[in-house]
């Protein structure tokens, strides 16, 4: 809905000239059998979208009907008339018109207010008041500001429990912090993609800062829930949407993490030894592919089991010779040493 109405569409243009003219204007976007049903009187135009006829058209009383996508101005100065009995907490009669009409045919359906100078879009059971964009800019800001700040949290976070697995001394506890943060990223990420969606061309560079933060953050959950995940739970990827689905208190709460994992919600259960089957660690080892990994630890079956290995062992894998084998060793002795400078260095 929002990436229709966004700063650099044809649509968006229209709305504006509408907004700044103050004379409203009720658009829906569709022509299915059910929108048609509800349509009486006006007349057929059928042709290309463009912003100065949109603006024109909506000085009548009428609504108007767009194709789906938008490109297309089907009928103008049409009647609408949903089902008097849907529900509405509207006020206005335009915008309960709107209401009914997107909750009856599902179609999406802009009001924009005559008085108020407002554009709110409406589709199904869905409501959305679109925002100034000032307003909007500034809290996409303050939004990559927070992001920044939480991201290096848990990039020292996981270099911490990167050690702690070559070490062997893992505990659930640890485990779930980490992906906590990681969960408290990806919903900052979120928000701020639904920034740049409703920024259009305006946010250009807030998309670019995004793409620069969130590098690498969402294969680094799926790999960090798929070393620790009990066998016979459920995958990474339905973890991972359980976690997603989670309400804000349950993502504070590392017992709840713990029990969405599958290791219980007691606290006793945070004090668990675990061990990583190895796939986020060995990812970080360059031109390892993953097919290499996967053949690694069902190999070896963990962390520790590949870092025992001698190069003999590991060249009998498929996939691995001898260079690669050495290669293996050696990315794992400079990552551990790696890792314990960038935490000297934090203070770690």
């Amino acid at each position: 809905m929002l990436s229709k109405v966004a700063p650099g569409t044809t649509l968006r243009q229209g709305l504006e000239n509408i907004l700044r003219a103050r004379t409203g204007a009720l658009i829906v976007l569709g022509d299915s059998p059910e929108i048609m049903e509800i349509v009486e009187g006006g007349f057929l135009l059928d042709t290309e979208f463009n912003a100065a006829a949109l603006y024109e058209l909506a000085k009548m009383d009428g609504a108007i009907i767009l194709n789906q996508e938008g490109s297309k101005i089907l009928r103008a100065n049409v009647h609408l008339v949903p089902q008097p009995t849907i529900p509405s907490q509207e006020t206005g009669i335009r915008h309960r018109i709107a209401e009914r009409v997107a909750r009856q045919t599902g179609a999406m359906v802009i009001a924009i207010s005559q008085r108020r100078n407002v554009i709110t879009l409406f589709k199904g059971p869905l409501k959305y008041v679109v925002r100034d964009i000032g307003l909007i800019q500034t809290k996409a800001n303050q939004a990559i500001q927070t992001l920044d700040k939480y991201k290096h949290q848990l990039d020292r976070a996981l270099a911490n429990l990167t050690y702690l697995e070559l070490e062997n001394t893992v505990t659930v506890h640890d485990v779930v912090s980490v992906i906590q943060r990681l969960e408290i990223v990806m919903r900052i990420i979120k928000e701020i993609e639904l920034y740049v969606v409703e920024l259009g061309n305006e946010g250009r560079l807030i998309s670019m800062q995004l793409e620069e933060l969130s590098e690498g953050v969402k294969e680094e959950g799926l790999l960090l829930v798929r070393d620790y995940l009990p066998a016979g739970e459920k995958t990474e990827e339905q973890v991972s949407e359980c976690l997603h689905e989670a309400a804000a208190e349950e993502v504070l709460d590392l017992l709840d993490i713990s029990r969405i994992l599958g290791y219980g919600g007691t606290l006793g259960s945070l004090d668990f030894a675990v061990t990583p089957r190895g796939f986020r660690v060995l990812k970080k080892i360059p031109r390892l592919p993953m097919a290499v990994i996967e053949n690694l630890v069902n190999k070896f079956e963990t962390l520790q089991g590949i870092i025992a290995a001698t190069v003999e062992e590991l060249d009998e894998v498929e996939g691995i010779g001898e260079v690669r084998a050495r290669a293996i060793r050696d990315g794992l002795r400079k990552l551990k040493e790696n890792i314990w400078l960038y935490l000297e260095k934090k203070g770690g």
